[in-house]
């Protein structure tokens, strides 16, 4: 008994003394009703291009949302920011994960803002294919750009449709651009195709690679080696920087073998270690080499032309697809056949023909 009443004792638990009222309540109410209040399209646009990142913020908010209402006003800011935007260079940068883009991207984009440049970071996180969540972890990886008032990072994930989410990345560039940044970083997911849809919106592709991977001479095949306008060894520091030389002269030799780009521009590889800042003067000077380059023959022109083009038929094939899905036939169908589908009364092949045929009724 004289056990059980020490246990007693032990696990007793003292009341806790009720924090005093602190907050008022007409002050609650005022800020409910502050937030509750969508500001117009004006108010947004003049807020914009005053540098506003409060207002960027919630414009490029609006633009991700899904709701017709705010895709429909995200669509009318854009519109009038239009003529402020075009005036930043683009540069996309992907690489494995692990490779370090995190940490570059704050090296780099720190070197920039040193220079009095205003940098934006558009990073583009991938989500889960089974919560749909995401992490969107980069303004904590990149602690000292995050501080940095010349600079904003603005992560998104990528959700189900990565078409989707790069074009609502495009449209992000053209709010950062009117908001006045002048260098723009966009950081891939660094898989699959999200390299082809960030490729189609930068002015400069930069890859980050890692020595003594043992994939030297396997990414020396990869399409990607093509797109690419540099490609940058990365953690070339201590008994990293033996090897990262090595892969450095691979690829070096690998990249003569492609044919000279449109833009007149011979790739170049290089070596860095982001994590102690070395070597990033030199990739500076390279992307300012390239710019220098495309800007005098003209191809930094036609290239930002040609990639309208591209964004203008990637966004009406996204809207066809999208009235598509949203049309109630569809929908209807789309259940019904899937239940034929997993009953073997149908072929896929056939089911998609009905529906087809269902959606121009």
């Amino acid at each position: 008994m004289a056990k059980k009443k020490s246990l007693e004792a032990t696990l007793h638990e003292i009341e806790g003394i009720k924090q005093p009222t602190t907050t008022n309540n007409s002050s609650i109410n005022k800020v409910k009703l502050q937030r509750s209040k969508q500001p117009s399209e004006k108010e947004f646009v003049e807020k914009i291009l005053k540098g506003d990142i409060s207002y960027l913020s919630r414009a490029i908010t609006l633009v991700e949302s899904t709701n017709v209402t705010h895709q429909k006003k995200a669509n009318a800011i854009i519109e009038q920011c239009l003529p402020y935007a075009n005036n930043s260079i683009r540069i996309g940068i992907t690489g494995v994960p692990g490779v370090g883009k995190s940490t570059f991207i704050e090296t780099f984009g720190k070197y920039f803002t040193n220079k009095g440049k205003k940098v934006a970071v558009l990073a583009i996180d991938p989500s889960s294919s089974i919560n749909k969540g995401s992490i969107l972890g980069d303004k904590t990886r990149m602690e000292e750009l995050v501080k940095d008032q010349n600079a904003y990072i603005r992560p998104s994930p990528s959700g189900e449709s990565l078409g989707g989410v790069a074009q609502k990345t495009r449209e992000t560039i053209i709010l950062c651009e009117a908001a006045g940044f002048n260098v723009v970083f966009i950081e891939t997911v660094g898989v699959g195709q999200s390299e082809i849809a960030v490729h189609s919106m930068v002015d400069f592709f930069l890859l980050l690679k890692l020595s003594g991977a043992g994939d030297e001479l396997q990414g020396i095949k990869r399409g990607i080696i093509e797109m690419a306008d540099a490609i940058v060894i990365n953690k070339a520091d201590k008994e990293n920087i033996k090897s990262a030389n090595l892969a450095k002269t691979e690829f070096s030799k690998a990249l003569h073998l492609y044919p000279l780009k449109e833009s007149n521009w011979q790739p170049k590889v290089t070596t860095c270690s982001a994590f102690y800042n070395e070597g990033v003067d030199s990739i500076y000077n390279l992307v300012e080499d390239y710019f220098t380059l495309t800007k005098a023959n003209g191809y930094f022109e036609k290239q930002r032309s040609k990639q309208n083009e591209y964004w203008l038929l990637e966004t009406i094939n996204q809207q066809l697809k999208d009235n598509f899905y949203n049309k109630s036939t569809v929908k209807e169908a789309l259940k019904k056949y899937t239940s034929a589908i997993k009953n073997l009364k149908t072929t896929p092949f056939k089911a998609a023909e009905e529906i087809l045929k269902l959606s121009k009724k």
